[in-house]
């Protein structure tokens, strides 16, 4: 009697999902005249992943991050969404956002109007904009101040509103510049935890650049090293934190020795 084939295969062999790159470097390599900045950079951004990227300042962070926003043309390689060259797409296609630690916030609107202003752009229907605002407000703490104007807000406040604006834009990655520097101890790590909550609730693609090793280990889900240019990529969080260059030991020792 012959036996019947399996329909599906048993759980133990199914194939784990591939994480599926959003963003693509290839190759980058930028000049301010005789100045070499960028290295021939190449890097995949996964779905669902932070980024971090550490760097002293003037090591070319900044400049990566904005030619994979669109708003510097490298001087060679290509920056791809979706492996589709960004080059080709219009700004509403690629649906990448920048974030900084200047927040940016229109002062002629109040916190309710900023957040929605992408939702208004879209022509959504009044409830859904009073709703998905609504949700959002109360996911970054701010329900009480929809009605402030941003010159009302603090630091912390104003960048709350930032990100919760970029939220509803829906982007496909959001680029991050040292978003909490300019904030004091406790807000920077009050903003640190609200962007942990938010990025495992909204599902969101980061990448995160900054130049503090604690914030790096916070916020992180990959980490790299940018040096004079060249980026350098780890593995695993432990193959990052070993790295002697990557200043994390040094870090774990200061807080060590403090302590006791």
């Amino acid at each position: 009697m012959s036996v019947p084939l399996p329909t599906s295969a048993p759980m133990d062999f199914v194939t784990p999902e591939v994480p599926r790159s959003v963003l693509q470097l290839r190759k980058i390599a930028h000049q301010f005249g005789s100045k070499i900045v960028l290295r021939n950079v190449s890097l995949d951004v996964f779905s669902g992943e932070t980024l971090v990227i550490l760097g002293d300042s003037g090591c070319g962070k900044t400049t990566l991050l904005n030619i994979s926003a669109g708003r510097m043309e490298p001087t060679s390689g290509e920056v791809l969404i979706d492996q589709k060259s960004l080059a080709s797409q219009s700004v509403r296609e690629r649906r990448i956002i920048y974030l900084d630690q200047e927040s940016l916030l229109f002062d002629h609107l109040n916190v309710f109007e900023n957040v929605a202003f992408s939702l208004r752009l879209a022509h959504r229907p009044r409830d859904e904009v009073n709703r998905r605002v609504g949700e959002i407000l109360r996911s970054v703490e701010l329900e009480d101040h929809a009605q402030h104007s941003s010159w009302q807000l603090s630091g912390g406040q104003r960048q709350r509103t930032a990100f919760a604006r970029a939220i509803l834009a829906n982007p496909k990655v959001l680029l991050l510049d040292e978003p909490f520097c300019s904030l004091d101890g406790r807000s920077r790590a009050s903003m640190q935890e609200l962007y942990i909550k938010l990025r495992a609730d909204f599902q969101m693609t980061s990448v995160f650049v900054t130049h503090d090793v604690k914030e790096a280990l916070r916020v992180g889900s990959r980490f790299a090293m940018m040096r004079d240019g060249m980026l350098k990529t780890y593995p695993s969080r432990q193959a990052f934190m070993e790295d002697e260059s990557t200043g994390v030991s040094d870090e774990i020792r200061f807080w060590r020795e403090t302590s006791e």
